[in-house]
C-alpha cells in the first residue's frame, strides 16, 4: 500500500476530550527503529503540571518532553504541546511557539500544527485526529491531505467524544479510519 511513498518522518496527533486513552494505546507501539518523531497537540488547561509527560513517558521507549521554542525535531522524541501556545513547524524542521489568539477556541490549535507540519513535511507526514468536542483540526487535515500527508481519523464510534472525528469525516476521506482497539491497523502504517 505504501510502496511508492517515502517513509514517514513525523506523526502529529491531535485530540481533545477523550483522546488521552487512545494515545496511551498508540505510543507503546512506537519503536526507535521507526525513525519517527511525534508531536502531540492536546487541548490542555493552563494550570496542568507535568503529570501528562510522566504518564506518557511510562508507556514508551521514546523520549517525552514538553515542547520548547526552537526545538529541533528529532526522531525518537515525543513533543507535547504546552498549554496556551500554538505549535508551529518551521520549514527547517524546528518548532516555534506562538501565543497569538485562539483558533477554534483553542490554544494550542490542532489546525495550526497540522497545517504548518504539512508545509514542512508534505508526504512524509502522518496526521491523526482523535476524540474531541470541537472541530479544531479539521481544516488542518484538509490542507495536510492536499499536501500529501497520510490522514488518520479515529472512528467516531470508538471515540469517547465523537464530535471532532465526525466533523473531519464530513469534510474528507481519511487513508485510515482508526479503530482505537486495533493496534495492528496502526502498526501497518507506522512500519515502513
Amino acid at each position: 500500500m505504501h510502496a511508492n511513498t517515502p517513509s514517514y518522518q513525523l506523526l502529529v496527533i491531535g485530540g481533545s476530550a477523550g483522546s488521552l486513552s487512545v494515545v496511551l494505546k498508540i505510543i507503546p507501539l512506537l519503536k526507535k527503529e521507526m525513525n519517527l518523531a511525534v508531536i502531540i497537540v492536546f487541548h490542555r488547561k493552563s494550570s496542568e503540571d507535568n503529570t501528562l509527560i510522566d504518564v506518557l513517558s511510562s508507556r514508551t521507549d521514546f523520549t517525552v518532553k514538553e515542547t520548547e521554542d526552537k526545538d529541533e525535531i528529532q526522531p525518537g522524541v515525543i513533543y507535547v504541546a504546552p498549554a496556551d501556545y500554538h505549535v508551529l513547524i518551521e520549514k527547517n524542521k524546528t518548532i516555534s511557539l506562538d501565543a497569538s489568539e485562539k483558533i477554534n477556541y483553542s490554544r494550542p490549535s490542532i489546525d495550526v500544527t497540522f497545517e504548518s507540519a504539512a508545509e514542512a513535511y508534505t508526504d512524509s507526514l502522518i496526521c491523526m485526529l482523535l476524540s474531541g468536542a470541537n472541530a479544531d483540526g479539521v481544516q488542518g487535515l484538509l490542507i495536510a491531505k492536499r499536501l500529501g500527508a497520510y490522514i488518520i481519523i479515529q472512528d467516531p464510534q470508538t471515540a469517547e467524544v465523537s464530535y471532532m472525528p465526525e466533523q473531519a469525516l464530513q469534510k474528507t476521506q481519511p487513508h485510515l479510519l482508526l479503530n482505537s482497539d486495533d493496534s495492528d491497523q496502526l502498526l501497518s502504517v507506522l512500519t515502513p
